[in-house]
């Protein structure tokens, strides 16, 4: 399993485990690919996150409703 950078490691300090359960295969996925960060969409009913090409990679955008 590859180590996630610095920064994600802080973004899911304090999470619960069901978010950390959803977010981290994307962050994993991100620090695989090495080409994207990540987009994390909460709404008080959903919580989706997957890679974006257009977020650098190392970084996470998160987008509240």
């Amino acid at each position: 399993m590859s180590q996630l950078p610095a920064v994600y490691e802080a973004y899911l300090q304090g999470k619960d485990e069901d978010f950390i359960a959803t977010v981290r295969p994307v962050l994993q996925q991100s620090v695989a690919e090495k080409n994207h960060g990540v987009r994390i969409i909460r709404t008080p009913h959903v919580l989706q996150a997957h890679t974006d090409p257009a977020i650098p990679f190392g970084e996470i955008v998160e987008v509240t409703d």
